[in-house]
């Protein structure tokens, strides 16, 4: 694709996924932050924002703006992927946070 061409970008997804604090949600971010997207028809922006009412950047926010949908699902997918992976190995790295996390679900 030439260079001087410009690439639109139609098809957008913001996922927002809660964490049970901020550190974690930071870690995850710092993790994922790595991996830069392969294709040039496909940008993703990663952050941490505050959930409604709350001064804690707890969530982790992807937005992906793609092509054409398959790229943008096939990114999407992809960074599913890496996300199922770092949140494993936060659970068995890190018993106590996650512990924490699931007392509160079910208690709310």
């Amino acid at each position: 694709m030439p260079t001087d061409v410009p690439v639109e970008f139609p098809c957008a997804l913001t996922l927002n996924v809660p964490f049970p604090d901020a550190r974690l949600a930071s870690v995850a971010l710092q993790a994922l932050r790595v991996d830069k997207e392969l294709s040039s028809l496909v940008v993703r922006d990663l952050s941490t924002i505050a959930e409604e009412g709350l001064s804690e950047q707890t969530v982790l926010r992807v937005e992906y703006k793609a092509a054409t949908n398959r790229m943008l699902r096939v990114a999407v997918n992809s960074f599913l992927e890496s996300l199922a992976l770092v949140m494993e190995v936060m659970e068995v790295l890190d018993h106590d946070v996650v512990e924490a996390w699931q007392g509160q679900e079910e208690r709310g």
